[in-house]
């Protein structure tokens, strides 16, 4: 682990021309507050929750949206979309410490793949803008809506409304709030993928603020193909090399993908990024 690659990390996380991008391991300390059981936010640990602490057959194992997308044909849409509500948006849930860094400074522009609600917490005392991805709509084109946050609430906007002067938070995978709606199943990634890939996944002006950043990939996991192409096309129009995936342990395929991409491997997780950050936190047992 090189302290030049952190200290190159950390000049662009601080001047953002390094974009965080936040996956389920950001939320490893994250605990119930009436339970003190962790978060699920990963994919086995979502299937479990999904269906009751009970394991799924092994080819849905594999990954949430497939098998969401069984339990989808079996008792409906809504039977997921309910899941996620009850789950993010009425259980408590302590605090991540990732998040009180991110508060520290408040990134312009964050994206988090994770479908809680404390990235919005944490811009909860400013202004902000919030992207929220949407799958499988027939009331136009778009897979995103636009809200406006005016320090005491969400405002549905349209994109001529949109203030720069505004953070950006970015939640492909949907939130509980202001409203609920998700990318979940494999059907809803099929949709959300495909107009990503058509341009109709991002708002005109992230198309344009986006160009030139670099990516910080924290708490990911490149080993499954629908997080790996929704990454690709988030990323469309960054800077060469592309930022930095931080894992210990990477995989073949994640070695090919990141070669690929223009991802360098940094040998680290959550936690030695956490240290470097110069945050005192208690690792999850």
């Amino acid at each position: 682990m090189s302290s030049d690659v952190f200290s190159e990390i950390f000049a662009g996380l601080y001047d953002n021309t390094v974009v965080p991008y936040l996956g389920a391991g950001v939320l490893f300390d994250v605990k119930n507050k009436a339970t003190g059981a962790k978060i699920p936010a990963d994919s086995d640990s979502l299937i479990l929750a999904m269906n009751k602490g009970q394991p799924m057959a092994p080819k849905l194992m594999y990954e949430f949206p497939r098998a969401a997308m069984n339990q989808e044909l079996k008792k409906g849409r809504n039977f997921v979309n309910q899941f996620l509500t009850e789950l993010y948006g009425k259980q408590q849930w302590t605090r991540a410490i990732l998040h009180d860094w991110l508060a520290e400074w408040k990134p312009d522009y964050i994206i988090d793949i994770n479908r809680d609600t404390q990235l919005q917490d944490t811009y909860a005392d400013e202004d902000h803008l919030l992207i929220v991805g949407l799958a499988r709509i027939s009331a136009g084109p778009f897979r995103f809506k636009l809200y406006h946050y005016d320090r005491s609430q969400y405002f549905e906007i349209n994109q001529d409304q949109i203030d720069p002067n505004w953070p950006i938070l970015f939640k492909p995978m949907g939130t509980p709030t202001p409203e609920p709606n998700y990318v979940a199943s494999d059907a809803d990634y099929v949709d959300y993928i495909t107009e990503l890939m058509g341009g109709f996944a991002i708002p005109d002006y992230l198309k344009e603020y986006r160009q030139g950043k670099k990516y910080l990939l924290l708490g990911m996991s490149l080993n499954r193909d629908s997080e790996r192409m929704v990454l690709s096309d988030i990323m469309y129009g960054a800077a060469e090399p592309k930022g930095w995936y931080l894992t210990k342990t990477p995989t073949d395929k994640e070695k090919r993908f990141c070669k690929r991409l223009g991802l360098e491997i940094v040998p680290a997780d959550i936690h030695d990024f956490l240290e470097v950050a110069g945050l005192q936190y208690a690792k999850a047992s």
